[in-house]
């Protein structure tokens, strides 16, 4: 069964320009397991133009056949977007992958992660601060993401395991091809202590228009964003772009006017990103997600019994609703049948009596709860 729904999560990656609102249709009538059965009839009738219904009932089986035989590998890990290892803050961008490629520790995708990212060419400051920024950060439970390139990526995925912390390195390519190949031996250690991600199948190679879709993979799994040394066109800043749009905290560290790694952090603070000077500035704003992250993780990965009943307790259809993961007012509203106004009503009053708790991308159930 898990291949199935695998293979129907494969093949539907390769479905070209299928927007939101379609992929929401299909699976609603079509169970995702149950993609590859379709027919081009089938498949029209839920919406799906004649190009999409041939890409389903035609799909690449080789690289289909290729990505599972890849995930069946140790410490290999092929993530649907119904899996219940797929991180929460990740569902919440306007595109999230249907697929995550992990190499490494599972768990650390339920993790409050910071992303740090910053100029290929940084200055020795640059390095060091990215260095002792990670260093620290790890010692209060964040794990930190970045993009595995060479400067200031690359300090801070050092520095977060030399502070013996988890590090998540976010790829461009497939996982079975580590780009840039400098930092082979970095992406070993990374997999070894933490863990390497992609969206794209294992022997995809590095291209231009691989790494946007990286930069908004990076800013999505995180709580917040950090530049550290960025020039005034640097990729760092369509992270920090991406960063806004999903309604993430954006922090950057300033430095020498005069320097040109540092105007791109200028820029972002004169925009209204955090200026930065030193680990607390974060912690004194991700605090909250720090605290549901850990919670979420140790939900996620519990192997005791989930309780579905909430007698006694107030608003049971609204609490039955809100689990581990952040769902969205609107969406509580449509399950709940209700008018949005009376829902944010009912929450406030759950969230006063410490049930639930609001975090980025909308409310979770305590543990009281």
């Amino acid at each position: 069964m898990r291949d199935k729904s695998l293979r129907g999560w494969l093949i539907l990656t390769q479905v070209p320009r299928l927007r939101v609102s379609q992929r929401r249709a299909l699976l609603a009538k079509v169970p995702i397991d149950a993609l590859s059965e379709q027919t081009a009839h089938d498949l029209a009738a839920v919406g799906l133009t004649a190009e999409q219904c041939h890409a389903v009932t035609h799909p690449n089986h080789a690289m289909i056949e290729r990505s599972l035989e890849w995930a069946r590998q140790e410490n290999c890990h092929l993530i649907g977007f119904d899996h219940p290892a797929y991180p929460a803050l990740l569902r919440e961008i306007a595109r999230p992958p249907l697929l995550l490629y992990v190499q490494g520790d599972l768990t650390c995708l339920a993790m409050p992660q910071l992303a740090m990212v910053g100029s290929r060419h940084a200055t020795p400051q640059g390095l060091e601060t990215a260095y002792q920024f990670a260093k620290q950060l790890v010692e209060h439970g964040v794990a930190i993401t970045s993009g595995l390139a060479l400067g200031i990526d690359g300090r801070a995925h050092k520095g977060a395991l030399e502070g013996h912390g988890k590090t998540l390195a976010v790829l461009g390519s497939g996982l079975a091809n580590v780009y840039p190949a400098r930092h082979r031996a970095l992406a070993e250690r990374i997999e070894a202590q933490g863990a390497l991600v992609s969206e794209f199948w294992p022997e995809a190679p590095p291209r231009a228009e691989h790494f946007p879709r990286r930069n908004r993979l990076i800013s999505g799994l995180s709580a917040g964003v950090l530049v550290v040394e960025a020039a005034p066109q640097s990729g760092s800043l369509i992270t920090a772009r991406y960063a806004l749009e999903q309604n993430r905290d954006v922090f950057a560290i300033p430095g020498p006017i005069d320097q040109v790694q540092s105007r791109g952090c200028h820029q972002l603070i004169k925009q209204g990103a955090t200026l930065t000077d030193c680990v607390d500035d974060i912690l004194h704003e991700i605090d909250s997600l720090i605290s549901f992250a850990a919670c979420q993780q140790t939900e996620l990965f519990s192997d005791a019994p989930k309780l579905d009943t909430h007698e006694g307790l107030p608003f049971p259809e609204l609490l039955a609703n809100v689990g581990t993961k952040a769902t969205c007012v609107d969406v509580l509203a449509e399950r709940c049948n209700q008018p949005v106004h009376e829902i944010m009503m009912q929450l406030l009053d759950l969230e006063l009596q410490g049930l639930v708790a609001a975090v980025p991308g909308g409310y979770v159930r305590t543990r009281r709860g």
